[in-house]
């Protein structure tokens, strides 16, 4: 019975000044939108790494050059011969360049790897073969491409057995690799795949840009990265010769960079939650200094202290909770939005909870001393109030 005509007298208050309730839930609304949309933003990057990662294969280990050092051209092949907990190992050569066939031009990654360089990353076939250790042996000029430069270069015709030119040498294409989408606004279909031995003589060239290996399993891929370490330790002659990563270690940093970011993202949103408040707060003074007459007439025909506290509290949080869902809905077209023009925005049901839980008690910590205050009030000080 308290806590219905509670609920009256707060809905009553709340739908006599209509525009003043709009305009203190517009702090909620705002902050609410802000906190489910920056946590969006945040969880959208994570998945976004994360998704790269995983293109990097099943226990893949990454072999960056460091301090000016130089891979040679047998080094992936030492590393599976020498280290036991590694099944497979390829060199990368990476370019930007111009494609050419007949009169198309186009732009597109071109990278030189070794013949296990798509098991290590599992990429698969659209269309026609990978090449093999014996194409990188006798340095044929063959190419796998994405579908994009398919599509830029040859419409809808089929590219294999079609030459390719790189820097005046023709590549002849025997493969489309399967369709992999975009990641963090770079298209992974915009490649051309080519024998390394190949694009090095066409670029006139020895480097090589990274190695990528590839662990037994799990369980033994710190061990094959200790073990990486000690070999190029002991060719370089000093320690910090390369730089070598395995994929888990690369997710846990990930983790824990956009789980920081994400938490640094959701408190700044929550500062327009807390300013919402003392909003809701302002309003309630207001509120409570203009129906002072009113509450000397409540308590004048018997209304007791807690009934005149949770009138007030309820219209606190309703006010709150009516901003947190409204908040909602604008989270959801602000995401919406951000999707729209290519990035990724996660609305994740933990960001929504959060929200609204934490608007909740805004609204109940902001009506708290007016909801006080209005109890508080002498019922014959209040009849005389003017």
């Amino acid at each position: 019975m308290i806590l219905r005509e509670g609920l009256r007298a707060a809905w009553m208050g709340i739908t006599g000044n209509t525009l003043r309730s709009a305009l203190t839930t517009l702090g909620i609304i705002i902050g609410v939108a802000a906190v489910i949309t920056l946590i969006g933003v945040g969880q959208g990057a994570h998945l976004d790494i994360t998704r790269e990662i995983d293109r990097l294969g099943t226990n893949a280990i990454l072999i960056a050059p460091r301090g000016g050092y130089s891979f040679t051209a047998s080094d992936a092949d030492e590393i599976v011969r020498r280290v036991p907990t590694v099944q497979a190992a390829s060199p990368l050569l990476s370019t930007v360049t111009t494609l050419r066939w007949g009169t198309e031009t186009h732009r597109a990654n071109v990278e030189g790897v070794g013949g296990s360089y798509a098991d290590i990353l599992a990429l698969q076939m659209q269309e026609g073969r990978l090449f093999d250790a014996e194409d990188v042996r006798f340095r044929h000029r063959v190419a796998v491409i994405g579908t994009t430069v398919a599509e830029e270069l040859f419409g809808g015709r089929s590219p294999l057995g079609e030459g390719i030119t790189i820097e005046g040498h023709s590549y002849t294409v025997i493969g489309i690799l399967r369709a992999q989408g975009a990641t963090m606004g770079q298209d992974l279909d915009n490649v051309m795949l080519a024998p390394i031995t190949a694009l090095q003589r066409t670029l006139r060239t020895d480097r090589i840009n990274m190695l990528y290996a590839q662990g037994t399993g799990a369980d033994t891929i710190d061990l094959a990265t200790a073990h990486i370490e000690r070999i190029f330790e002991v060719l370089a002659g000093r320690e910090d010769a390369v730089m070598v990563t395995s994929q888990s270690q690369i997710l846990e940093i990930v983790d824990a960079i956009t789980g920081t970011l994400t938490i640094m993202l959701g408190a700044i949103a929550g500062i327009s939650l807390v300013v919402g408040g003392i909003g809701i707060m302002n309003i309630m003074l207001v509120s409570v200094k203009e129906r002072t007459r009113e509450i000397g007439i409540r308590k004048a025909v018997g209304a007791r202290r807690r009934d005149i506290l949770l009138q007030f509290l309820i219209e606190s949080v309703a006010l709150s909770l009516g901003g947190g869902f409204l908040g909602i809905l604008c989270g959801w077209g602000l995401t919406a939005i951000i999707r729209f023009f290519g990035l990724t925005a996660v609305i994740t049901p933990s960001s929504v909870i959060l929200a609204c839980g934490f608007s909740a008690a805004v609204g109940l910590a902001s009506g708290v001393y007016p909801a006080v205050q209005a109890a508080r009030l002498d019922p014959i000080q209040s009849l005389r109030y003017e």
